[in-house]
């Protein structure tokens, strides 16, 4: 393995959610400590699972891992550590300010945005401070610093009491405010991570177009801003010997194949290294061994769920009557990249424009191609996408012509330093955002969210714009007015569809989703597990062990997550243009019964 020639001190693994970061970091971590070094594996991910994998408590402090000498392991808990970074901007200052200031700082201080600086904070202190890893040759990270963050604290930081005091100027001064102090470790992290003699980052994506999309802008965005040392891991690789004749396992091969062949050629300049998807979960030793070196069978046969088979579940197609019942509405496809959320909402438009309605298909994800999804036209169906960096340019003349315009040269220079955040994005957005669901009131607009990082800092802008327009309302006397909170609060105006995939991460990461949303008042309408292989005939060994092993994550949705459910099959065909599109939405309303290969039974409850 290329990754592994030579580790400097840091390794860095990041990638999508699903794509097995988590797994490679784990299997990296046990590898380097069977060598008899001295290992620390670090997560700073909210869905962390490296605890279920090595099978014992973890947390935020430093933990032997039993089973694995030379190993331990720490989790960052991104919520902890923003409740600590508010405490250390707010405590100084509470009893001293007015308290509808501090409350002011708190509510700044209140959004995603201050949780991805804060956990930020966390491990770059890992990064810079010998004392707390003293003793350790390695230090692996389930995690990387995205390139919107590492913007962030490379901003020169010049703050005025202009900008300190500007209620609607500035677009991330709340969070920000702490990182004056901490600026010369920042400073330091970030050098530590463009130093190939330090750090390796590793970049994880799957053989799929979306992912390596995906991987291909993170790299972009990394070489950017120094951090050009790259390597690439494709993991999850069919293997050839796994097709057979089994149509669906062939199909797959292709569409990996040209996947891989559409390689862009930054990617393909990179040290690469291929892992073979392998017919079992990743958890415990032998299975994370088995990834690095993988074997003829390891990891033992799946099995279905305990207590039986389950239920019929539904198809997409089901979900789609239910939404077409009202006749128009806001319907918002939420998840991680790599889940399928444009298809779906593509497939979603698709159907309901087929059934006579006037449908609005649209995308906040700056890395969708809605118009490659769908390669044609269709009568009722009108298609546009918020381009983030046109949004982001209207809004920053907007402010500098309207704020800026009484400024001297030194407060319009601090005013577009300001700008150039990249939270300035998430507030131009929004505002286009606000612009597109009004038409849900006459028709149905379907929108596919940016992966769900950015999608929490756009409803974190939706609710503090509706707190400001309620102030200002209730000062004003107006009793009836209407904000962008408050229609996607309004389960008869707005229907929030969690897309997920039958697995640990997707579905761990899909449930702290919701959690958050039900924070801000948004109670999700339904979950869709994509691209099912239990919902799919295989006649493969291979994809039918990884098809029973998908179950237990199927039954944890239906039980304790989802109000309604929708299980969508693995297709053979990738769902592209407006005919396959059309299929996937009518669906199956339950998987098809087991099938026989060569004397085995594959389990498919049912």
């Amino acid at each position: 393995m290329h990754f592994l020639e030579q580790p400097p001190r840091h390794l860095f693994f990041t990638g999508k959610g699903g794509v097995g970061k988590t797994s490679l970091a784990c299997a990296t971590a046990i590898r380097l400590a069977e060598q008899g070094r001295k290992v620390l594996i670090v997560s700073t991910d909210p869905a962390s699972n490296v605890a279920q994998v090595f099978g014992q408590r973890i947390g935020n402090a430093l933990t032997a891992i039993a089973a694995v000498p030379n190993l331990s392991a720490l989790e960052i808990d991104p919520e902890a550590a923003a409740q600590a970074y508010r405490d250390r901007i707010v405590g100084p200052v509470r009893g001293v300010l007015p308290d509808a200031v501090v409350r002011g700082i708190e509510e700044q201080l209140s959004g995603a945005c201050t949780t991805e600086i804060a956990a930020f904070d966390e491990f770059t202190g890992l990064l810079t401070d010998g004392e707390l890893t003293r003793g350790f040759e390695h230090i692996v990270f389930d995690t990387a610093p995205t390139g919107h963050t590492i913007r962030l604290l490379q901003l020169p930081g010049a703050w005025s009491s202009f900008l300190d005091s500007s209620d609607n100027g500035a677009s991330c001064l709340g969070p920000l405010s702490g990182l004056e102090k901490q600026r010369t470790q920042y400073r330091a992290a970030v050098a530590a991570l463009a130093d190939a003699a330090q750090t390796r980052l590793v970049l994880v994506a799957r053989p799929q177009a979306s992912t390596l999309r995906e991987v291909a802008r993170t790299h972009d965005e990394l070489a950017a801003i120094g951090l050009t040392r790259q390597y690439l891991v494709i993991n999850g690789v069919l293997p050839p010997a796994a097709t057979g004749d089994d149509p669906l396992a062939a199909a797959i091969a292709r569409r990996e194949a040209a996947a891989l062949a559409a390689l862009p050629a930054a990617l393909r300049a990179l040290p690469t290294d291929f892992t073979p998807l392998l017919p079992f979960n990743l958890v415990g030793l032998p299975a994370l061994r088995a990834l690095l070196a993988p074997t003829a069978d390891e990891g033992g046969t799946a099995v279905a769920p305990s207590g039986g088979s389950l239920p019929p579940l539904p198809s997409l197609a089901a979900l789609v009557d239910a939404l077409a019942a009202d006749g128009h509405g806001l319907v918002m496809l939420m998840g991680k990249g790599g889940v399928g959320k444009t298809t779906l909402a593509a497939a979603i438009a698709v159907e309901l424009a087929r059934r006579g309605f006037p449908v609005h298909l649209t995308t906040s994800d700056p890395a969708a191609h809605l118009s490659e999804t769908l390669a044609g036209e269709l009568d009722q169906l009108s298609v546009s996408r918020i381009d983030p960096h046109a949004e982001t340019e209207r809004y920053r003349q907007h402010v500098l012509d309207s704020k800026g315009k009484e400024l001297d040269a030194h407060g319009r220079a601090l005013l577009e330093e300001d700008l150039r955040s990249p939270c300035t994005e998430e507030i131009a957005v929004f505002q286009a955002f606000s612009r597109i669901i009004r038409e849900a009131g006459r028709k149905f607009v379907v929108m596919d969210t940016a992966p769900t990082g950015h999608t929490l800092l756009l409803l974190d802008a939706t609710g503090a714009y509706h707190r400001e327009i309620a102030r200002n309302m209730d000062k004003s006397g107006i009793a009836h007015f209407t904000t962008p909170m408050m229609q996607l609060q309004d389960p008869h105006q707005t229907k929030v569809l969690i897309a997920t995939l039958a697995e640990t991460t997707p579905v761990l990461e899909a449930a702290r989703l919701q959690a958050d949303l039900r924070r801000a008042g948004i109670e999700p309408w339904a979950w869709i597990i994509n691209q099912s292989l239990a919902a799919a005939r295989t006649g493969s060994p291979l994809l039918a062990r990884r098809a029973a092993a998908e179950w237990p994550q199927i039954e944890a949705v239906r039980e304790h997550h989802a109000r309604r459910i929708a299980l969508v099959p693995l297709q053979a065909d990738e769902p592209v243009g407006v005919a396959r599109l059309a299929a996937l939405a009518a669906g199956r309303s339950s998987p098809p019964p087991p099938t026989t290969t060569n004397g085995t039974d594959h389990v498919r409850p049912m």
